[in-house]
């Protein structure tokens, strides 16, 4: 079947393990359901695959996409779950030591055919194209929790989004605005900010500027180079919310600001097959149309991917079959 896949690790010209070719047809294990593949959504973790991240050597080759919607075999459409549970896991999903995603023990969604966990394929709502669904699985799904699970907010109060145009942070955007959340933004370019009040963000500022006040929340995905622009933009009492770290992992802790001012930092990761369930009928429900940046064929998978990696985004990359 056709795929896109990386062939081995290469931390550092990771563009160069990727392959756009043929693979084996997968088998279907008990419990286990075979999914073709209508479309899948590029995430910042393909790239982290194709470095070697997360995955072990012996894993390779491994065919990248965590997430995506497609229809099975008796031709209900749905759409994927990546968080793949240890056998008898009970309880949150993402807190299960033993978890893994698509992509990092098992083959990922860039491909004609996928298999996953039958509790994996949650049914995709009639309103929601293919593409538009398969942006859900991970950065939308992620969002979801951030905001709903995580943060504690209630609607009318101000949160801040750090970084405008990626998948993660277009998402919190548009489920702010829609959830009655004071909904700010930060950018670094006029175009940036431009797309994230076009998503619905109330008011936008260059990255590090002063804002015209302290916010309850800060919405972190950026990391190193946003860190202390993110304590330094709350409230005391305020929480910033993190599920990634794409410019850094270790900024300075700021621990004298954190604990005089009593600020709350909580950790994010993905969201449950639950979760999930709940997204999809709020986002249809309330008529929310994901930001898509991009829509290409699968087979021009490489364009997008070194798009995202130079950080030219407005949006997700979606691909389609």
């Amino acid at each position: 079947m056709f795929a896109v896949y990386a062939k081995e690790a290469n931390y550092d010209n990771p563009l160069d393990s990727l392959v756009v070719g043929e693979r084996p047809e997968p088998e279907v294990p008990d419990g286990w359901v075979k999914v073709t593949v209508r479309a899948a959504s590029l995430n910042m973790h393909d790239i982290w695959t194709l470095r070697g991240v997360g995955i072990k050597a012996e894993q390779f080759p491994m065919i990248l996409g965590c997430d995506g919607a497609g229809v099975l075999e008796d031709g209900t459409e749905v759409v994927l779950h990546s968080v793949v549970n240890a056998p008898g896991w009970q309880g949150d999903d993402t807190l299960d030591p033993k978890r893994t995603l698509l992509t990092e023990k098992y083959q990922g969604t860039f491909a004609d055919q996928v298999v996953v966990p039958a509790r994996n394929a949650v049914p995709k709502p009639a309103g929601l194209s293919f593409t538009e669904a398969a942006t859900m699985g991970t950065a939308w799904l992620t969002a979801y929790r951030m905001l709903f699970v995580k943060s504690g907010l209630r609607p009318g109060q101000t949160m801040l989004v750090q970084g405008a145009s990626g998948g993660v942070s277009t998402a919190l955007v548009q489920l702010g605005r829609a959830a009655g959340f004071r909904v700010w933004v930060t950018g670094r370019s006029e175009e940036k900010r431009a797309l994230a009040e076009q998503l619905g963000a109330h008011q936008t500022f260059e990255s590090g500027a002063r804002l015209p006040e302290r916010v309850d929340a800060v919405f972190e995905t950026v990391g190193k180079a946003t860190w202390g622009h993110s304590l330094k933009s709350l409230k005391p009492g305020g929480i910033v919310v993190v599920s990634g770290s794409t410019s850094g992992p270790d900024p300075s802790a700021d621990l004298q600001r954190v604990f005089f001012l009593q600020l709350r930092v909580v950790g994010s990761t993905m969201g449950t097959r639950d979760e999930l369930a709940s997204l999809l009928e709020y986002v249809d429900l309330a008529g929310i149309k994901p930001q898509i940046g991009a829509e290409l064929p699968l087979t021009d998978a490489e364009k997008g991917i070194r798009d995202m990696a130079a950080g030219h985004t407005a949006g997700k990359i979606v691909f389609t079959r």
